[in-house]
């Protein structure tokens, strides 16, 4: 069985190289792989992925005229028990599954994919909204305003949209404007309208900003506001995020702070997070330290504390190879 498996990709392989200097087509493997052994807020010690895995196929080709044809699959896994992540009730490409077209016009995709402020947002959180024990923004941002009610069997799902279109324009003048949203409006009950979002993003030299806004199935609204500064080797950044739920009075306001200071071969991370959920009150504050290995090896140590109705602490540490 391996034997057939390996002469049917090097198969696919050959035909991927014919295919590229044939039509000027390309096609990639790429993921990231993530391992830890950590002490979660539940304080159950555990191994897992601290990050998150996930293995992507995509591809291009030219059409000419400066225009391209683009796709992309990826999956996420649990590297711990091999087994895809939400196994049973999300689907397999559950990362993205999209096609469409690029140029210089800008790019348009067509599928399931992250809204435009969640696959934005992440470059304002010192661990990139990527680390379950360190990152403010895992626990703080968009709580009340899952991107589709009704996906995944009927389980949230914070970040995707399905049957979705997206854009990203040009840059111009640092400026970038990023669309997405689903022309299919939801059956099921309490479904009020299309969801849609939208960013508008700066980035040029050492400052970068964003503001969005993102509306569900439901009604239920986020606005989100954020900026960075890097100064050499030092990057601070700052984030502002209004979540409003479909209950009455259901709120959650936010604001983070956080600082990465390369030195060498380390990066030292520094967050902070404040929330009001309504009536409560929530606070999380974290350390971390990515020690590279190499330019797709880190190794990483990871510290976050809690205070809600109590006190919280979660830390350990990992491993992630990009490829």
């Amino acid at each position: 069985m391996r034997c057939r498996h390996a002469v049917l990709l090097g198969c696919a392989v050959g035909f991927g190289a014919m295919g590229t200097a044939a039509a000027q087509s390309s096609l990639s493997v790429g993921g990231l792989l993530d391992l830890g052994v950590f002490r979660g807020f539940d304080g159950v010690n555990q191994v897992g992925t601290v990050q998150r895995s996930n293995i992507a196929i995509s591809g291009q080709e030219d059409l000419g005229g400066g225009n391209k044809l683009i796709f992309r699959l990826s999956t996420r896994m649990e590297l711990d028990t091999g087994e895809s992540e939400g196994a049973g009730y999300k689907p397999f490409w559950h990362d993205e599954s999209t096609v469409g077209l690029a140029g210089a016009w800008g790019t348009l995709r067509v599928g399931r994919a992250m809204t435009a402020m969640w696959a934005n947002d992440w470059k304002f959180d010192p661990w990139a909204n990527f680390n379950r024990i360190a990152s403010p923004a895992w626990y703080l941002w968009h709580p009340l305003t899952p991107s589709d009610p009704f996906a995944n069997r009927g389980t949230a799902e914070y970040g995707r949209v399905e049957n979705g279109i997206f854009y990203d324009s040009p840059a111009l003048a640092g400026f970038t404007l990023r669309l997405s949203g689903s022309p299919e409006r939801r059956r099921e009950a309490g479904a009020s309208g299309r969801p849609y979002s939208a960013v508008l993003e700066y980035g040029q030299g050492p400052l970068a900003a964003m503001a969005a806004f993102e509306r569900n199935s439901l009604g239920e609204r986020d606005t989100f506001v954020a900026g960075k500064v890097s100064v050499g080797a030092v990057a601070l950044m700052a984030a502002w995020d209004d979540s409003c739920g479909i209950e009455q009075g259901a709120r959650s306001r936010a604001v983070t702070l956080g600082a990465s200071w390369k030195m060498g071969v380390n990066v030292l991370k520094a967050g902070w997070g404040r929330q009001r959920l309504d009536a409560t009150a929530n606070h999380f504050a974290s350390l971390g330290l990515d020690h590279v290995l190499s330019r797709r090896t880190t190794l990483y140590a990871s510290l976050g504390r809690q205070r809600q109705a109590r006190s919280r602490t979660a830390f350990g540490m990992g491993l992630a190879h990009a490829f």
